[in-house]
């Protein structure tokens, strides 16, 4: 986890990025009289993520600050059937040093890091070597994604294969058809079998919420692989029509609200796919911050998956810092 300080850091008024340790969710055994009692109101939860963006708004010193928290936060990510050891390289270097040091500077910050880097198996290797000495986890994704159509076995054996080339995260996809038929106890053996083959290394569950077809089963699906013993629950592969949105948020996040109320343990909560902007960042920690409080505000418990979000971030730091908006290639990726 990232620690950082500031005097920009600590006007957002937030809770330091530093967290006591969390106790890893365990997970429990199936109860279907919880699930079949989740229920969702489509309208009143469109109405609810609608009032995000316009009843909570930062500016300036603020601002700042919740972009900076929105960096530490992020799983800088690259997921394209083009990726090469170079890109892979020079994402790492970017994750060592995801704003110019010029601006870090006159924000008072000596270092800044990201959560962690997301990559394909095949480059786990690479980012590990890379980033050795940041400790900047490295994150795979796995079972199968983005489909997660893959037989059974094959998706335990790359879950065992990345986490013994150096990956300490795994974002893991479920089979949506055990979601789509009702299924519930398959789909909980299958992600307890996930989390118990991810070991030592934190299992991100991906629900593909596009492809679940109702907001009730977007719930009940969540509320399903945290009993598995998911440590995060993550809305999208990125590959779906339609990624993370808000409704879909407060979907996830009200029921890990609801799982922590009754088990006593935090679970994290990861949107990704389609924010690219540093006015979305804001949007999501907002409702982090209203629906599940400041504890969840930290990288331990909360990411955004995203590739080309941390440019526009870059520029609305340059902005605030020296009036004036940076080029693109001021700001590169990769």
């Amino acid at each position: 986890m990232t620690t950082t300080k500031s005097r920009t850091a600590s006007a957002s008024g937030s809770e330091p990025a530093t967290t006591e340790a969390l106790v890893r969710n365990p997970g429990l055994p199936l109860d279907m009289g919880w699930v079949n009692r989740v229920h969702s109101n489509r309208s009143a939860i469109e109405r609810r993520a609608a009032t995000l963006p316009t009843r909570r708004t930062v500016k300036k010193d603020w601002q700042a600050a919740w972009l900076l928290r929105a960096v530490t936060c992020l799983d800088l990510t690259t997921l394209a059937g083009d990726d090469t050891p170079g890109n892979v390289l020079r994402l790492c270097a970017k994750a060592r040093q995801p704003v110019r040091q010029e601006i870090l500077t006159e924000l008072g910050f000596d270092e800044l890091k990201v959560g962690a880097v997301c990559v394909y198996h095949n480059f786990v290797a690479t980012a590990v070597e890379a980033l050795q000495g940041s400790d900047i986890p490295v994150a795979a994704v796995s079972t199968g994604f983005p489909a997660g159509l893959n037989g059974f076995d094959q998706k335990l054996q790359e879950i065992t294969a990345s986490v013994a080339a150096g990956a300490r995260e795994i974002d893991i996809v479920i089979s949506r058809h055990h979601v789509l038929t009702g299924n519930w106890q398959a789909l909980y053996d299958e992600v307890k079998a996930f989390r118990e083959a991810c070991g030592e290394a934190h299992m991100k569950t991906i629900l593909a919420t596009h492809e679940l077809a109702t907001l009730r089963n977007v719930g009940m699906a969540s509320l399903v692989c945290m009993m598995a013993g998911a440590d995060f629950i993550k809305t999208s592969t990125g590959k779906e029509p339609t990624n993370a949105t808000l409704p879909v948020g407060l979907v996830m996040v009200r029921a890990i609200r609801d799982y922590y109320e009754q088990t006593g343990y935090k679970v994290g909560f990861k949107p990704a796919g389609g924010i690219r902007t540093a006015k979305s960042s804001l949007d999501w920690l907002a409702l982090i911050k209203e629906e599940l409080g400041n504890e969840w505000l930290n990288n331990s418990l909360f990411r955004i998956g995203a590739s080309g979000l941390l440019s526009d971030i870059e520029r609305q730091l340059a902005h605030y810092v020296t009036g004036q908006y940076a080029a693109a290639y001021e700001n590169p990726m990769v």
